[in-house]
């Protein structure tokens, strides 16, 4: 039986249990609290199923939609993941929710096309192997850049905070973003540092040896099975540089031979999708799920509402 609980009645112990299984960083207790305070959620026989519930309010209606800084939720089981269950679980989603545009996760397949369910790419990258036949399958345009970041005399540096990291991105290329605002800068920040903290995270940076300057970083999070490279800025220099190329083979380095997945954490971009997939790493696709229970005059206000967003 499916229970529909408000924040102050789960039991994030027992609930993080069940993400320990899953090895996906987005659905843990704390993380969800920081990202999205007061989550609701379904669960299932004692916590063996559970899924988030991420809502907001807008003009009186409620609706469900997916956090900055999150982009796989959905259906979490101890046991096997079947349509079924995830269907069932979709169908349990309280009436209160008059609309919803949400992101699953990769275990949560369906059988042929499905209304209101899209496919998105994720890239992901077996770490437990040699480095060297890691290294073997990457793309020859990633290994090119790779050779042109080794005439660049660049090195990891580990004294990076999340202040550095937004920072970069904020003066490049978020200057050219209208979208994210102070709040989840400050957001992300908050994360990171509880995350960092928990040790569910780490953040490395790039600069020319001797020199003190960033020109690339990246703050990663961290599971039992999974390292996920969450979010990054770059220069100008950097670019030119290859610089992010060569943080992420490091990264690759460090934790090879060991049982890790790579999580690129995308993309639909097809330019950051070549990118990724030139390091080898193989596409994984997880779905998107919309529905709208709106009255006609409830969906054309919808309609307006996104076209000012």
């Amino acid at each position: 039986m499916i229970q529909y609980l408000s924040h102050n009645q789960i039991d994030k112990k027992k609930w993080d249990t069940t993400i320990d299984d899953c090895g996906n960083i987005y659905a843990y207790s704390w993380y969800l609290d920081i990202v999205h305070p007061q989550w609701e959620a379904l669960v299932e026989d004692d916590y063996q199923s559970v899924m988030p519930l991420t809502g907001g309010k807008k003009f009186g209606v409620q609706y469900l939609y997916q956090p900055y800084f999150v982009q796989q939720l959905g259906v979490f089981s101890k046991s096997p993941m079947t349509t079924e269950k995830t269907e069932t679980f979709l169908k349990a989603i309280p009436a209160q929710y008059r609309f919803a545009e949400i992101r699953l996760n990769e275990s949560n397949a369906f059988d042929g096309d499905r209304q209101g369910i899209e496919y998105h790419r994720n890239v992901l990258l077996d770490l437990n192997q040699d480095y060297e036949a890691i290294r073997a399958d990457y793309h020859q345009n990633t290994k090119r850049n790779l050779a042109k970041a080794g005439d660049n005399n660049l090195q990891i540096v580990t004294t990076v905070i999340p202040y550095h990291v937004v920072a970069l991105f904020t003066d490049n290329r978020g200057a050219l973003l209208d979208k994210w605002g102070k709040a989840e800068y400050a957001r992300l920040t908050a994360l990171t540092n509880v995350a960092v903290r928990r040790e569910r995270a780490f953040i490395l940076g790039v600069t020319e040896k001797g020199v003190g300057q960033l020109i690339c970083a990246a703050i990663f999070m961290k599971t039992k099975d999974r390292i996920t490279f969450l979010f990054s800025g770059l220069t100008v220099e950097g670019k030119q540089r290859q610089a992010m190329t060569y943080l992420l083979d490091q990264v690759i380095q460090k934790y090879a031979n060991q049982p890790f997945t790579f999580d690129f954490e995308g993309s639909d971009d097809e330019n950051l999708a070549r990118f990724y997939l030139g390091f080898g790493g193989h596409e994984v696709k997880y779905p998107s799920y919309t529905f709208n229970r709106l009255s006609p005059l409830g969906k054309v206000a919808l309609r307006i509402w996104k076209q000012k967003k």
